[in-house]
């Protein structure tokens, strides 16, 4: 009975991005590289969508593709959705976080965590994980997604 429309959701793009800020909003984010390590290794139920953000800049950073490699079969192994995003800057526009005391921090935003919430509404997320599906039907194992200019 209870259905998802995504009229107003137009782009795949569009519904992470809904996806991310109702995330961010409720406290479901695991941000950061070893955190989101960290927290899968924990409770590897707990997270419905791991996000791994990459630009042309950080391509050649060795350490950087062996985490997420890592990452990867982790996920893949315990049946948890990634998408690939570019648009590094677009993300940090999204996560900006206006309470932030120090706005010269940068955070690790190349691995997100989407987490369980027991308030969350599974519509978008849902989406998403139909998204990954089929690209998994087309042997597409990493979806890639450009995030848009705000």
């Amino acid at each position: 009975k209870n259905q998802c429309t995504f009229n107003q959701l137009s782009t795949i793009s569009q519904t992470l991005e809904h996806v991310l800020v109702t995330a961010h909003h409720q406290n479901c984010l695991t941000v950061g590289v070893y955190e989101s390590a960290k927290f899968l290794n924990e409770d590897p139920d707990g997270a419905v969508l791991c996000v791994l953000a990459l630009d042309e800049e950080d391509e050649d950073d060795a350490a950087l593709q062996i985490h997420f490699k890592l990452l990867q079969a982790f996920c893949y192994d315990n049946y948890l959705d990634i998408l690939r995003v570019t648009g590094m800057r677009q993300l940090a526009q999204l996560l900006e976080d206006t309470n932030t005391s120090n706005r010269n921090e940068s955070r690790d935003l190349h691995c997100i965590l989407v987490t369980v919430s027991p308030n969350a509404s599974f519509c978008s997320t849902a989406f998403l994980a139909k998204f990954c599906e089929e690209s998994r039907h087309r042997y597409e194992w990493l979806p890639h997604l450009e995030l848009q200019d705000r």
